[in-house]
């Protein structure tokens, strides 16, 4: 084992809490939705019922619709906002009341391809499959009304994606009159430059306030947010884990998880071609309520790898990150360096995340697009090399950024090192 690995089991073994694991210490003392799911992956190096665990964990907190929260307070913690006192969401267990990127069909499957204890794994995998199949179907129900095969996002923070500069012009139609006094906690544990603004942060809170005084009623939310995005980059996270969903589910004989997620997969990727921007070379975010692709290019839009697209966009994907390479140090930046509002530090306007150049790099290794897949490992391994395991990286410098001794991080570090 080198010692890289060694470090990340290290960070892992550090930040986790038993039955969960939190994204680092101080920063984020609760389990996060798709960083666990994501987790669970570094964590199969070392500890294979462990991974399981760590989804079964979030997994016990869905709720009665079949939502998966994004956050789970498992202890009381004043060192976060907004805690569970600010989403009143009326769960056993405190939750938050919205969501994350569906990656948890993904990290099942990996989980389960993988097992060494076979007989293990598929009664844990089975078990799973049902609450899984159950928040996948929530969305479709809930987030894509109109049933055109794509979902919509209700807030900034169920993209993953807290700050992207796709954001800005809708979030500008978002209130920030009326909110309650709040204090931050994320500056405290991390240099309030390298995080979003107040005046984001504003807007992020009014939707909650209002979302709460719906009583968190998953069949208002979406007709009542005024910040309804189609993201990609989200869209191509639960379509994927539709289509590995389905055929764990067909390997373990469950047919009607089978036929329901490979309809969702196959209408979803058709659907996705009405996001492509030919100029851009990517897919682009769409405003639901107007109609319009959102011109900014984000990693949200080469996310979009991560799903079954048409080889023709996988290489149009490849070729725009290879542009974006030329520009910066490291890759894959979370946002085109060219564009005047591109932040090199700041938190999803800019710097470089290990989580999106996993995912990226997964999809364009199975789209054939090896040389760029192989380039973003590479380029990843020595982000590590030069400064650690932090949140996220100044693509330009490699300057650590955020939080340091960073869970998913030394997750996606383990997963690097073994496809190498």
């Amino acid at each position: 084992m080198t010692d890289t690995a060694e470090r990340a089991i290290a960070i892992l073994k550090e930040n986790d809490r038993g039955a969960y694991t939190v994204p680092t210490k101080g920063l984020y003392p609760f389990q996060w939705n798709w960083d666990s799911c994501l987790t669970a992956l570094g964590q199969r190096h070392f500890d294979e019922s462990r991974a399981w665990t760590e989804i079964e964990t979030l997994f016990a907190h869905q709720w009665p619709d079949g939502m998966v929260p994004h956050i789970v307070f498992h202890v009381r913690d004043d060192g976060y906002f907004p805690g569970p006192d600010v989403w009143a969401s009326g769960r056993p267990t405190a939750t938050s009341g919205i969501t994350q990127p569906a990656v948890a069909g993904f990290a099942v499957r990996r989980l389960w391809e993988a097992a060494n204890d076979r007989t293990a794994a598929d009664a844990r995998a089975r078990a799973l499959l049902p609450k899984i199949a159950a928040w996948h179907r929530w969305f479709f129900a809930n987030r894509d009304p109109a049933g055109e095969g794509l979902v919509a996002i209700i807030h900034p923070w169920e993209s993953g994606r807290d700050n992207s500069i796709d954001w800005d012009e809708t979030l500008e139609r978002v209130p920030t009159e009326g909110i309650a006094p709040y204090s931050r906690r994320d500056t405290q544990h991390a240099d309030p430059a390298h995080r979003p603004t107040k005046a984001q942060y504003d807007h992020y809170i009014w939707l909650v306030e209002r979302f709460r005084s719906l009583g968190w009623d998953n069949s208002k939310l979406h007709d009542a947010s005024p910040f309804r995005i189609v993201d990609p980059g989200f869209n191509a996270i639960l379509l994927r884990a539709c289509a590995d969903l389905a055929d764990v589910a067909d390997a373990l004989g469950a047919p009607e998880i089978v036929a329901e997620n490979r309809a969702f997969a196959a209408k979803g990727l058709a659907a996705m071609e009405s996001l492509w921007s030919e100029p851009g070379g990517q897919y682009l975010c769409r405003d639901r309520l107007t109609g319009t692709l959102i011109a900014s290019a984000s990693v949200g839009g080469l996310l979009s790898a991560f799903a079954a697209i048409p080889a023709p966009r996988a290489a149009a994907l490849a070729g725009t990150i290879g542009a974006r390479a030329r520009a910066c140090r490291y890759i894959v930046p979370s946002h085109d360096p060219a564009d005047p509002r591109f932040e090199a530090k700041r938190y999803w306007r800019g710097p470089a995340w290990l989580v999106a150049n996993y995912m990226i790099a997964d999809g364009l290794a199975r789209a054939g697009e090896q040389a760029t897949a192989a380039a973003i490992t590479r380029s990843s391994l020595e982000l590590i090399a030069q400064s650690g395991f932090a949140e996220y990286y100044d693509p330009h410098s490699g300057e650590p950024c955020g939080g340091g001794s960073f869970t998913w991080t030394a997750a996606m570090v383990l997963e690097f090192l073994d496809r190498t």
